[in-house]
């Protein structure tokens, strides 16, 4: 199973449904959440990656997101900036 490497360098398995709980806090649809997951968690099987950092993860997801919606994305940096204390945007770039 693939690994995803937080930010403390610890790690934890790639879950699909994390994917997808985190897709929903932003207003998607369940439809909309599994579909990024299913695309995400692709990309990543497909590129043979058995590890992932949570950067590079949040940065794929954050690209189907702004396909999707521009304000769900918006609502996703927004909570990490002031629930997180992290500039999201400036770290995927």
């Amino acid at each position: 199973m693939t690994k995803v490497i937080k930010r403390d360098d610890s790690e934890e398995d790639l879950i699909y449904e994390k994917i997808v709980v985190s897709v929903l806090k932003t207003g998607a649809s369940v439809e909309i959440a599994r579909k990024i997951a299913f695309i995400v968690i692709g990309k990543i099987y497909s590129d043979g990656k058995d590890k992932i950092s949570a950067r590079e993860l949040t940065s794929l997801i954050l690209q189907q997101l702004k396909k999707e919606n521009e304000e769900w994305y918006r609502r996703w940096i927004a909570f990490d900036k002031i629930a997180k204390k992290r500039e999201t945007e400036k770290e995927i770039q």
